[in-house]
């Protein structure tokens, strides 16, 4: 089976990161959507709660599967039989730290390759962060990210 990673922190999942597991399926047939507790950022949610969301709102599409995985993304691609790793692209700023990351990636296993998706036009200004900050100043998010995720995010700003 050829499967893809889409690995990223999704504190919260939005539209924009379903967006482009949407159109990763339509290339690879089985993707594990990978998070993991991470030293770099401050997360809202906790590991449990981001897994329980990526679990709900991916539950109905076929080939996804949703881990959580401890250590370099490269180790995990390579426990699952991985050969690509998916990352989404907004702005030219991703494209810098992107950069930067997949070659870092292919420099520890260069069997592994990342793919990027560029984000639909209606997504480019879409990040998790930035819907966090709109939620907890008390604006709508409901076109932003799947209902169960305003829910969710609307009880952690309470």
């Amino acid at each position: 089976m050829n499967t893809a990673i889409y690995a990223g922190t999704f504190d919260p999942i939005t539209n924009g990161h379903l967006d482009i597991l949407r159109r990763a399926l339509q290339v690879f047939p089985h993707i594990t959507v990978a998070t993991a507790e991470t030293v770099s950022k401050r997360c809202t949610f906790t590991l449990d709660e981001r897994l329980s969301l990526l679990r709900e709102v991916t539950r109905d599409m076929d080939g996804v599967e949703v881990r959580a995985f401890e250590g370099l993304l490269v180790d995990f691609a390579r426990e699952l039989g991985a050969k690509v790793i998916i990352r989404g692209l907004r702005q030219t700023t991703d494209f810098d730290y992107e950069f930067q990351m997949a070659t870092m990636n292919a420099r520890l296993d260069s069997d592994i390759q990342t793919i990027f998706f560029l984000s639909s036009l209606e997504y480019l200004h879409l990040s998790s962060s930035l819907v966090k900050e709109i939620a907890t100043l008390g604006g709508d998010v409901s076109q932003l990210v799947p209902p169960q995720v305003e829910d969710a995010i609307i009880q952690k700003v309470k």
